[in-house]
């Protein structure tokens, strides 16, 4: 017998070791480009600065990158529940085809 609940949320580990894979590669990967332009400029290479520069680009990162996504998604939802022009056509489309069946049903009523 299977388990379903891994099944059900076996997106969410994958999607979940991607992620924390790409955020330690990321951090792994920048530690030795912050240790190479601190050589360059001829400064020690501390962990509180490196610290602080790579939560600011991965902070920069997530700002361009998923919040923007996230409010494509969400306010395209918002604007779907209120009402907006896009999401009125398939009201329409329902009331004509209600109408239609009305006029079948009953040709002769309002």
């Amino acid at each position: 017998m299977r388990n379903s609940a891994g099944i059900r949320y076996g997106y969410l580990w994958v999607t979940l070791v991607l992620f924390l894979g790409s955020l330690v590669g990321h951090w792994f990967f920048a530690w030795f480009a912050f240790v190479a332009e601190q050589q360059t400029h001829g400064e020690p290479a501390e962990a509180a600065r490196y610290f602080i520069e790579v939560s600011r680009d991965t902070l920069e990162n997530w700002q361009s990158e998923f919040l923007q996504l996230i409010w494509q998604v969400a306010g395209l939802s918002f604007l779907f529940y209120v009402g907006s022009p896009q999401s009125k056509e398939g009201d329409d489309r329902r009331e004509e085809k209600l109408d239609s069946i009305l006029a079948k049903v009953d040709p002769g009523g309002k």
